[in-house]
């Protein structure tokens, strides 16, 4: 190993699904080697610009944005976002001189590690989706690894010879906070039955209307919530809220180990992360997947879980019908809310980060 302390470069964000993960390898890569430096690099404005400084780590931004499927000025600007973007980056890498470079996925991790694998630099990514996106597709058979969540991806990949599969890393915070210490950081009743919704980092509208239509139905049996609406979909909740008291409404959840120790079960979305993250403490599950995920990924894990007994699927287009009373039936049955309990926490792959970190470190050596 070199006598400089080793430096890690990762990139990756636009939503927690694809930033999480590459915090959980950083964790991991610390605890192996504690005088480890490390950057990130994401876009401004994004949940990578204002969670990664807070947790600690560097943080530098450049200018990209994904390309939307209509005509808007962000995809006239697209093409010359991408030439900014590779000089950015290409300046960054030259200036931190990263051992490794890491991508956990979304539009800001492509002009990283293009120009990291041009310079030579050792490159690897995490896919955590099944379906793999469209920046490892492009840079798959660039980079030294490709580690993938599904054992599936590789058939959507150009080569396999450089897949393996690991799980999705997550956070160790995870499963650390008991039931009582997440109901009182969250200011709830101990002894009610508690909901945490999240809809991604990102939120979910319908998932949010769902809620709202329920909630005479919800709070007239007892339950309370805990409520990442989403900061997009923020002020509308609140404005239809209105003093109503259900529990905690908030845009986003920085401590999310404290809400799933709250909860007895969690209604969300099904991509990967959040997945690997329910699975990793067991905790029960009201799935609504996104039916505009690419290759229809979302409707697949939901289904999975779903077959494992692991949780419960209602379509998107269903659950402004469906969701009150599959919510009360579930947090009324004891042995069914346990039962999912063990079929979650058997599909769980908590080495999934100290697996990879040791394979990111052997690129050190």
């Amino acid at each position: 190993m070199a006598t400089r302390p080793p430096r890690i470069l990762l990139s990756g964000g636009g939503t927690g699904g694809h930033l999480f993960p590459a915090l959980a390898i950083a964790e991991e890569i610390q605890k192996l080697e504690p005088a480890t430096e490390f950057l990130f690099v994401g876009t401004q404005g994004k949940i990578e610009a204002r969670v990664v400084p807070e947790r600690g780590y560097p943080f530098r931004s450049i200018w990209i944005s994904g390309f939307h499927r209509r005509l808007t000025i962000d995809n006239l600007l697209f093409p010359v976002k991408v030439i900014v973007s590779l000089v950015q980056s290409l300046l960054i890498l030259r200036k931190f001189r990263p051992d490794v470079v890491v991508g956990t996925g979304g539009y800001v991790c492509g002009p990283v590690l293009f120009m990291a694998t041009w310079l030579g630099i050792p490159t690897v990514v995490h896919e955590s989706n099944s379906y793999p996106g469209i920046t490892t597709r492009l840079l798959a058979s660039r980079v030294r690894k490709v580690f993938t969540a599904f054992e599936s991806t590789k058939n959507r990949l150009p080569s396999a010879a450089n897949v393996e599969l690991v799980g999705t890393p997550t956070r160790n915070a995870l499963g650390s906070v008991s039931q009582k210490e997440g109901r009182i950081f969250f200011g709830l009743d101990e002894q009610r039955h508690t909901l945490l919704i999240v809809g991604g980092s990102l939120g979910a509208a319908s998932i949010n209307s769902a809620v709202l239509s329920s909630l005479d139905l919800l709070t007239g049996s007892g339950i309370q919530l805990i409520w990442q609406t989403g900061q997009s979909d923020h002020e509308r909740v609140q404005w239809e809220l209105g003093s109503r008291r259900v529990g905690w409404v908030g845009p986003f959840i920085d401590r999310m180990e404290f809400a799933f120790g709250a909860a007895d079960a969690v209604a969300c979305r099904a991509g990967a992360t959040t997945l690997a993250e329910l699975t990793r403490i067991g905790k029960p599950a009201i799935l609504v997947p996104y039916p505009h995920a690419a290759a229809d990924h979302q409707r697949h894990n939901a289904r999975a879980m779903a077959a494992a007994g692991a949780g419960i699927m209602i379509e998107d287009h269903e659950v402004a019908q469906k969701f009150g009373r599959s919510v009360i039936d579930l947090l009324n049955d004891t042995p069914r809310l346990k039962a999912m309990s063990s079929a979650s926490r058997a599909l769980g792959r908590p080495d999934a980060g100290p697996v990879l970190a040791h394979k990111v470190l052997e690129f050190l050596r």
